[in-house]
């Protein structure tokens, strides 16, 4: 077999320790590696560099196309950029794979049958980090959700249950609230669940869905999820199963991949010989089914479970009663190696195969919409003052049958006929319709804007009101 050309990060902290303990481990059973470290997190920070990642880096992630990633620290206080985020976006790994299998009885968890997937979108949402400061009160993060994005990970997440022989995919949205962003992936996750029939599928509130979730792991199986939701839940998810110190992750795009741990950096517990490698090597068992190495992961999985139930086991998950030997990271390493052509005998063997390769998203045909601009939503910094006031003022200001609407504040409307226990700040969106709720033009908005700046308001946001074939892109008015 030849070997597969791999870029290798130590990172920070902990992340030397259970870097070379993955490393010795997979190399002890077979595996076929050709390795390129790189230079990542704080140092690099330091050094000036607000990605955190040496300049030489992406040559080399661009070039092997698979990263194998220690936790890293990132320096507190504005200015530095997550490493994780930057490197998702730039190599397209939209993907995000977090397993969550409880290893009952040999690991304490309340739920000793989980066996749960969160797939998490992994590059827009909120994580798309655009954020404003708008008012002197009022700061804002925009949410993006786009139907291509939805698509790869959707399709994605249906792919790997068929290829896993898992049973069932789930979608957590919150679409009774946000119904246009989380409305779309629930849209698409219903189009692309059709293509499926041999899946079972089903659509969970978030919040109710959770509170299932933490509940009766076992009623779910593959769960998908944009990007907030799928960071909050995988970490609650693998620390159900008995530590978050367990949990391997996988970041997957069509060209690219990144595996990690799905822990930090533990600062306080470097240098000591104590920490838990299992996150990063189950990642790196991932990996290896990835780059097509199924048989050297199968070597390497069983080995670290008969490990695991022979009660070898890292201070994170020891147990008086349960355990029976208390190991450092590279002692438990060693234990691994000694066990490699081993199964377990309690907890249920893996096998990996090639057929874990998923096929290449194809996507969602959609014809292009009918796009009509209907208005616009004029943000202000005004006041804080009297709604009614504000509306006053502002139905002085038209252009053609192009007038001032409805006024909201934080969401809630105000204007007309507001109640006055509602609290305002001094951040106030203006929707300017057509009389007869006609089209408007392009030329209407500008010149309303104008005007609206002469009249002296604090023009500090606009979102212009578009149908797409007839239907609002645009969400209704609280109130």
């Amino acid at each position: 077999m030849s070997k597969t050309p791999i870029s290798v990060a130590y990172g920070d902290g902990i992340g030397p320790e259970i870097m070379e303990a993955t490393l010795t481990i997979l190399e002890a059973a077979g595996a076929e590696l050709e390795i390129e470290t790189v230079e990542i997190g704080e140092k690099v920070y330091q050094r000036g560099i607000d990605t955190g990642m040496a300049p030489n880096v992406w040559d080399s992630l661009r070039r092997t196309k698979v990263f194998l990633k220690a936790p890293i620290t990132t320096p507190q206080g504005s200015g530095y950029k997550s490493l994780n985020v930057t490197t998702r976006k730039a190599l397209n790994l939209y993907a995000n794979v977090r397993p969550a299998v409880s290893y009952h009885p040999f690991v304490e968890t309340k739920h000793p049958t989980m066996d749960v997937v969160i797939i998490r979108e992994n590059e827009e949402d909120l994580y798309a980090g655009i954020e404003h400061r708008q008012t002197e009160q009022v700061y804002q993060c925009l949410k993006l959700i786009t139907r291509p994005g939805s698509e790869k990970v959707i399709r994605y997440a249906f792919e790997y249950a068929r290829a896993n022989n898992r049973k069932k995919v789930t979608c957590f949205v919150k679409d009774n609230i946000m119904k246009l962003t989380d409305g779309l992936f629930h849209k698409v996750f219903e189009e692309i669940a059709a293509e499926y029939p041999d899946l079972e599928h089903e659509t969970w509130i978030v919040d109710i869905g959770a509170a299932k979730l933490v509940d009766t792991p076992e009623n779910f199986d593959v769960i998908v999820l944009p990007n907030l939701y799928g960071d909050i839940l995988s970490d609650v998810t693998a620390q159900m199963t008995g530590s978050v110190g367990l949990a391997g992750s996988a970041n997957i795009g069509d060209q690219s991949a990144m595996f990690e741990a799905i822990h930090g950096s533990a600062p306080r517990r470097a240098g000591q010989n104590i920490a838990n490698p299992s996150g990063l090597l189950l990642g790196a068992v991932m990996m290896l089914v990835h780059i097509g190495q199924p048989a050297v992961a199968t070597r390497v999985h069983n080995a670290w479970l008969r490990t695991i139930e022979e009660g070898i086991h890292t201070y994170d998950i020891f147990k008086e009663g349960v355990s029976t030997e208390k190991v450092g990271t590279r002692e438990f390493a060693n234990a691994v190696i000694q066990r490699l052509g081993q199964q377990p005998q309690t907890l249920k063997p893996v096998l990996y195969d090639d057929d874990g390769k998923l096929r290449q998203n194809q996507g969602v045909s959609k014809k292009k919409s009918v796009k009509q601009l209907m208005g616009v939503d004029v943000f202000l910094d005004w006041g804080p003052g009297n709604p009614d006031e504000l509306g006053n003022l502002l139905s002085q200001v038209s252009v053609d049958s192009l007038r001032l609407q409805v006024i909201t504040n934080r969401g809630i409307k105000v204007w007309p006929n507001g109640l006055p226990e509602t609290f305002c700040t001094d951040h106030w969106r203006c929707r300017f319709r057509a009389d007869n709720e006609a089209p408007t033009t392009s030329t209407q908005v500008i010149e309303l804007l104008k005007r609206v700046t002469e009249a002296g308001f604090d023009v500090i946001k606009t979102e212009n009101l578009y149908h797409f074939d007839g239907i609002p892109g645009f969400s209704a008015v609280h109130g």
